[in-house]
């Protein structure tokens, strides 16, 4: 997790499909203030590929500074950019070029570019795909910092030593709602399963070693267990769908069938049959 690289080599290609642009690239940055050109797709030199640009400096410069979309038509001779790097941009012939940011948390993470070889203006339908895309690389980029943090409290807590408090237990419950909230937006499958696993590894904490020969763990489906996750912190049925995406009355329906598979007549009764089981925190 935490590879804005990957996440930005992924968006480079989605860039490429819906926009329909010749050639785009990007960059994740790789020390304050500057990104590095690593991702290209159509380019016919490699005069771009490796590229450090500095804040404030050309075109992905400027949308770094001032962390909104900027575009020109003639590269070259435009006069609202510096010049710092009209070679490489020469070499591979690009006229039109647009530089999207892409900021999280009010912190630019990098710089998503589309061109043209002419210089054209970009259509509106082009424009709005590709800031589409760069929101979307946001959100991606977002989660993964949200999956990152909580995993990081997860492993604060492992480390610790002393008797687990009540205080503390509530911690671990909340992370592991959080978990798997995180991991349903996620698409990547290998850092979704990343995140189950470890919510899986805190619901087991939370009871002892199962008798050899004990009754079988009820199966709840991975959304009943979702939804028993956020019953189990306090929320109510209307803040559980918010925070899952869904709408009450289906939080409500898999409350109800997580009920009839644990042999519950209450909301907490549920919680408690499934803590017992190992399936909760």
């Amino acid at each position: 997790m935490g590879d804005d690289a990957g996440a930005f080599r992924s968006s480079v290609l989605t860039l490429h499909r819906v926009t329909g642009l010749p050639v785009v690239f990007g960059g994740a940055l790789s020390g304050p203030g500057r990104l590095r050109i690593s991702e290209l797709v159509g380019n016919t030199t490699d005069s771009l590929s490796g590229l450090v640009v500095r804040e404030g400096f050309g075109l992905g410069g400027k949308a770094m500074a001032m962390g909104r979309p900027v575009w020109v038509s003639d590269y070259p001779h435009a006069s609202s950019i510096t010049h710092d790097y009209d070679k490489p941009v020469r070499n591979e012939g690009l006229l039109t070029v647009m530089a999207i940011p892409v900021v999280v948390r009010r912190r630019v993470r990098g710089v998503l570019y589309g061109a043209l070889r002419e210089p054209l203006g970009l259509a509106d339908r082009v424009v709005e795909s590709a800031v589409q895309t760069a929101r979307d690389l946001e959100q991606d980029l977002a989660v993964r910092d949200a999956a990152d943090e909580a995993l990081a409290r997860v492993q604060r807590e492992a480390a610790r030593d002393e008797p687990r408090t009540a205080a503390r237990w509530e911690e671990v419950r909340a992370v592991h709602a959080e978990l798997r909230g995180l991991a349903d937006r996620i698409e990547d499958p290998a850092l979704r399963d990343r995140l189950l696993a470890a919510s899986t590894r805190l619901a087991a904490a939370g009871t002892d070693a199962r008798p050899s020969g004990g009754p079988p763990r009820p199966a709840l489906s991975p959304r009943e267990l979702d939804v028993l996750s956020y019953v189990a912190i306090g929320c109510t049925n209307a803040e559980t769908a918010r925070r899952l995406g869904l709408l009450p009355e289906t939080v409500k329906s898999y409350l109800r069938s997580a009920m009839r598979k644990l042999d519950a007549h209450t909301r907490m009764e549920a919680v408690s049959a499934a803590r017992r089981a190992g399936l909760l925190p």
